[in-house]
């Protein structure tokens, strides 16, 4: 009898439209399957989620593990007596796992930081002659919280000091935040006191950077700490290195030797790569190698070398929080978010991504096979196994050389593009480029630039309150849903949105980020707000190393006064919609102990109901900031409306006041 031939199960693909509300993505999706190129849409019906994983309860912290301890069926009753091997509780596992993924963000975010310190340095001592300090008076304003002295007394004259020498010192001292041996986080000083004071009575404090980072891995280590309150607060301690320290000095070095991002106008998403044209897409977190590539893609002879190939110039463009880096200083157009990068290559257009660190599929290396892309890595910490791949480190000694090199295999490669180009139609302008400093100027000009009419508005109910809403993208949740239906429910209710990462290249794809979007989105209270001051209802701060400017503004409003003595007080809240990204949880965090409401998807805590009660309930008590989850997204931005609204109450503006005829005397008592 013959053998019966075994059946192949044909594999599963995801539908385009229930991947993602985004039109382009979608046309990628489909073209994805006509061509059989598998993509993480189609993985993520096949992979299955570890159920224990997703509830925080499954320690492989030793080889006696993993241990795996569910939630009894049935809930619990009594005192909770599941163990791992070691006797450790849900408590202590879940607490583990979750100061963990702070410590992987916060050494992934502070080492993008340190990598700009370590530049920085190097520019400040003349050893490179491709990059140059941009902006001097952000050099003076970070010199200042570092302790670095911007005048010098000769014969009793107070003279300004040589910036060559503020430049050196600001420099050693901001790269020594990361190992100092005693003494405290230089930068943490920069939040309102009231947090200073409160983080110093908690014991949370960083000593310095890397050293919060080791003692989670220590303290996680099989056998030591075993207290989940404990190890909260180390978690939180690190958390605070990341977002007011690595972070702020990552995002701050940044504006000095890159320029601080000031409004301009771009697109946005995969319609703006160009069929006749050398498409580079740079897709990372750093712009160390970003700067350089577009410095030389403008210069006069690469272009005549890309003309000379058959093309009729070079188009870059970005994808994650590279992409925002390029858009808010230069206006480089932004392809996509974290789940398009595949679909970039997709398109057959991409001649080249270029990759550094953080948020890179390796399966791009695997979809670049299938075309004619070249994948470039570059970062000694961030390559790939597949030999196809071509490794490039960059170095900033010879940046200009390294650059010029990358752009020039782009180039070589675009004779060797397929006949069928299929490049989506969509795009949407974008405005980018806020930040504390333009967002001073835009509230009150070049003279009376000051937070006060923001807290003004709020005072007066025009805007009900801030929002930060930040984040990745996930697999698990339709492509850029959660983020948009969030973002447009908080506008329509007058809550100004502050935007950064995936989630502001999300909400550029829908066309909110443009002045015009607040008229057709926003409530009456946020839309005049809008229109006066000539902003969009989301501001974009930039990439999610740039939610230290959120911190920041947080603080200058606490300053400009009316709205209490800490960030904790005022209307304001957090989101991420669609995390996936350990850095999110870092995030999360350091926001949560900056006294901020912060409301995730999900949290991998739920096997732990203790622990979860620890930090989505008494937190708020300790830190005046809690942890929060929904999954619906209207439901999960009401939770930051009703927090809001609480603490308009707490403050006494939350009910309407008469609008009255001001006289002189009136406005001058005010």
């Amino acid at each position: 009898m013959a053998e019966e031939k075994k059946k192949v199960k044909a594999p599963k693909l995801a539908d385009p439209i229930a991947s993602s509300i985004d039109v382009a993505s979608q046309e990628m999706i489909a073209r994805s399957h006509e061509l059989g190129v598998e993509t993480i849409f189609d993985r993520a019906l096949t992979m299955k989620q570890c159920a224990i994983g997703v509830q925080g309860t499954c320690c492989k912290n030793c080889s006696m593990g993993p241990c795996r301890l569910p939630l009894p069926k049935a809930g619990i009753e009594g005192e909770d007596e599941r163990k791992g091997l070691c006797g450790a509780t849900a408590n202590t596992i879940a607490a583990r796992n979750f100061i963990r993924m702070i410590a992987a963000g916060a050494a992934a975010h502070s080492d993008h930081g340190r990598g700009v310190a370590e530049v920085f340095l190097s520019v400040a001592r003349k050893e490179t002659e491709d990059y140059q300090i941009k902006d001097f008076d952000k050099l003076l304003e970070v010199a200042k919280y570092l302790d670095v002295a911007t005048t010098v007394e000769v014969d009793g004259e107070e003279l300004d000091r040589d910036m060559d020498e503020i430049a050196l010192e600001t420099a050693e001292i901001a790269l020594a935040q990361w190992g100092k041996s005693e003494g405290e986080l230089l930068t943490v000083k920069r939040a309102p006191k009231a947090r200073y004071e409160l983080w110093k009575k908690m014991g949370v404090i960083p000593r310095n950077i890397d050293r919060e980072i080791v003692e989670i891995m220590h303290r996680t280590h099989m056998g030591v700490d075993q207290d989940y309150k404990n190890l909260m607060k180390q978690g939180t301690r690190a958390a605070i290195a990341d977002g007011w320290g690595g972070s702020m000095l990552g995002t701050d070095l940044q504006d000095i030797l890159f320029g601080t991002p000031y409004p301009l106008q771009s697109e946005a998403n995969l319609g703006v790569m160009k069929a006749d044209h050398v498409n580079i897409i740079i897709h990372g977190h750093e712009p160390i190698l970003s700067e350089m590539i577009i410095a030389i893609s403008q210069k006069q002879e690469i272009i005549d070398y890309a003309k000379s190939k058959g093309a009729n110039g070079i188009q870059l463009s970005g994808i994650c929080c590279t992409a925002n880096e390029m858009l808010q200083r230069h206006g480089i157009p932004i392809c996509g978010n974290f789940l398009q990068q595949e679909l970039a290559i997709i398109t057959g257009a991409c001649d080249a991504m270029v990759v550094d660190i953080q948020c890179i599929m390796q399966n791009i290396a695997n979809v670049a096979n299938c075309f004619h892309t070249k994948i470039i890595t570059t970062h000694p910490i961030a390559r790939m196994e597949q030999d196809t791949t071509i490794h490039i480190e960059f170095d900033e000694h010879h940046a200009a050389e390294d650059a010029e090199r990358i752009i020039k295999i782009a180039i070589d490669n675009f004779q060797n593009r397929a006949a069928e180009i299929m490049i989506p139609k969509h795009k949407e302008p974008v405005v980018a480029g806020f930040g504390v400093e333009s967002t001073e100027y835009h509230l009150g000009g070049s003279f009376r630039g000051t937070y006060y009419t923001l807290n003004d508005n709020i005072i007066n109910g025009r805007v009900r309150g801030v929002a930060g809403v930040v984040g990745c993208n996930n697999a698990r949740t339709k492509h850029n849903r959660d983020h948009i239906t969030i973002c447009k429910e908080l506008i329509k209710n007058d809550v100004l949105v502050l935007t950064t990462g995936c989630t502001a290249i999300a909400c550029a794809t829908e066309g909110l980020l443009v002045p015009e979007a607040a008229a057709v989105y926003a409530g009456a209270g946020l839309s005049e707000v809008c229109e006066t001051v000539g902003i969009p209802p989301i501001l974009h701060l930039g990439s999610c190393v740039d939610n230290s400017r959120i911190l920041m503004a947080a603080t200058e409003v606490v300053k400009a006064g009316g709205l209490g003595n800490d960030i904790s007080d005022w209307p304001v809240a957090g989101s991420a919609p669609e995390w996936m990204s350990e850095k999110a949880i870092s995030i999360g965090h350091y926001f949560v102990a900056s006294g901020v409401y912060t409301v995730f998807s999900n949290l991998p805590i739920t096997g732990a109901p203790v622990f979860s009660d620890y930090i989505c309930k008494e937190f708020e008590n300790i830190y005046g900031g809690m942890w929060d989850t929904e999954q619906d997204p209207i439901k999960h931005a009401h939770l930051m409306i009703a927090h809001i609204d609480k603490k308009r109450k707490e403050l006494g503006i939350d009910k309407a006041r008469d609008r009255v005829m001001m006289d002189f005397a009136a406005r001058q008592a005010l």
